[in-house]
């Protein structure tokens, strides 16, 4: 019973407006964004895990450039890493404290378990402000490669948190 309070409170904090304090970005803010995943057997036999991590700045009170940096290791069988860097512009609409956006981005993929190769792609997602500075993140991203051949891209998908500042 007790959990089911807990979870209850926090969604309602989650979803009910917050009042006393302004949310969003605005020209000149910069934002850090962390999130990640993982996933093993239960004898930790098979195993893989990745991050993302973001910095972004508001050129406008809308529009963000970031740059993304993701990183995975998977040891199923053999050990193996992979990583893509990429720049991104993302349009943010101003909804109060959810905040959705669309962008495009290019970067580069690299590493053991993968072709390196340029990609390019289109995102969407949202960020909803849990305070003036702290924010949750939802993003799925949809990435081809730009480099020709077999080309059935691939999507990333990202749960984090991320922070505001100026």
């Amino acid at each position: 019973m007790l959990t089911r309070v807990v979870v209850a409170a926090g969604i309602l904090c989650l979803i009910l407006p917050a009042s006393g304090f302004a949310q969003g970005f605005s020209q000149g803010d910069k934002t850090f964004e962390l999130s990640g995943t993982g996933t093993a057997e239960n004898d930790f036999d098979n195993s893989a895990f990745s991050f993302q991590g973001a910095l972004g700045y508001f050129f406008t009170d809308n529009i963000e450039g970031l740059v993304r940096q993701d990183l995975a290791f998977a040891n199923v069988g053999d050990s193996s890493w992979s990583a893509a860097t990429r720049v991104a512009l993302d349009y943010n609409f101003d909804m109060g404290r959810v905040w959705p956006f669309v962008g495009a981005g290019l970067g580069y993929i690299y590493g053991d378990d993968v072709d390196d190769s340029w990609v390019g792609g289109i995102q969407g997602g949202a960020r909803v402000f849990v305070n003036q500075t702290t924010y949750v993140l939802g993003m799925a991203e949809y990435e081809f490669l730009l480099d020709g051949g077999d080309n059935d891209g691939r999507w990333v998908f990202s749960l984090g948190i991320g922070f505001r500042w100026q």
